[in-house]
């Protein structure tokens, strides 16, 4: 799964612990624990020395180079929780060097199989990051918070939950979440677990054994009924398949939403 509109090469970081904007080196990050999310979905732990932190929804660029030379690269939404722009007192859990990355597998793809089929503990590759200071969700923030995700556009928004819990936020959020079937539901045992946060599914193709809601894709009336009213001005955060994502910006405005506090983030194929 690749970034659309990646940021460009050396890129300067726009945030850091001092403050200070520095330039984004490629890093050696060494794979320290996978967990399967799903039969194509698998979460990588990477230890990354030298790693300076980041913010809810920031991403980074993974490179692999063959022994014959040849390099490529894709960028990866993080899913660990933010580190950065944290309250005073936040509790700060796992080692700071440590870093997460969800990595759907694409077909035909280049990167995401070796990512998810060949790579072992301890095998290294290269990354740098964070980037990106667009999709970002800041912990002090106290306005209510609309997440909507298509597929594995989940990861970056899963990020923003983790670090509100991280960070002890009280700020109102609320979640929709639309995959295929349940076996496409990625985080779907932790997400059960944030009690104060409305998460509502959206089963395209299949739900679970027993489902009587509906089953099919999201629409305006659901938009309607589950996010967050237009007029408590929410931050609203869309990531997805672009198809998806313009729908649902289109139809969020449509239903009154500011289009200056709808920020989306596209992921599809790499390529022309």
């Amino acid at each position: 799964m690749g970034r659309l509109n990646a940021e460009p090469d050396d890129e300067a970081a726009p945030v850091s612990p001092d403050d200070a904007p520095y330039r984004l080196p490629w890093r050696v990050a060494t794979l320290v624990a996978t967990r399967r999310e799903t039969p194509t979905a698998t979460t990588l732990e990477l230890d990354v020395p030298g790693w300076r932190g980041a913010m809810a929804g920031q991403h980074v660029d993974v490179r692999l180079t063959a022994e014959d030379g040849y390099s490529t690269q894709r960028s990866y939404s993080l899913a660990s929780p933010g580190t950065l722009g944290l309250p005073a007192g936040a509790a700060s859990d796992g080692p700071p060097e440590r870093i997460a990355l969800t990595v759907q597998v694409v077909e035909d793809g280049e990167v995401s199989p070796y990512l998810t089929q060949d790579l072992e503990v301890g095998d290294q590759i290269e990354l740098r990051g964070p980037i990106g200071n667009w999709f970002v969700w800041h912990a002090t923030d106290p306005h209510p918070v609309q997440l909507v995700a298509g597929g594995s556009g989940l990861v970056p928004l899963m990020s923003m939950l983790r670090t509100r819990r991280r960070a002890g936020s009280h700020a109102p959020f609320r979640l929709v979440v639309s995959v295929r079937t349940p076996l496409d539901a990625i985080y779907a045992g932790e997400l059960a677990t944030f009690d104060d946060v409305e998460v509502t599914r959206v089963w395209t193709r299949r739900g679970p054994p027993g489902w009587t809601g509906r089953v099919g894709r999201v629409d305006a009336d659901l938009l309607a009924q589950v996010c967050v009213p237009p007029d408590e001005r929410p931050h609203v955060y869309v990531c997805g398949p672009t198809p998806f994502v313009e729908t649902v910006a289109d139809l969020l405005v449509d239903l009154g939403h500011d289009p200056e506090r709808i920020r989306t983030e596209r992921f599809g194929p790499t390529g022309t």
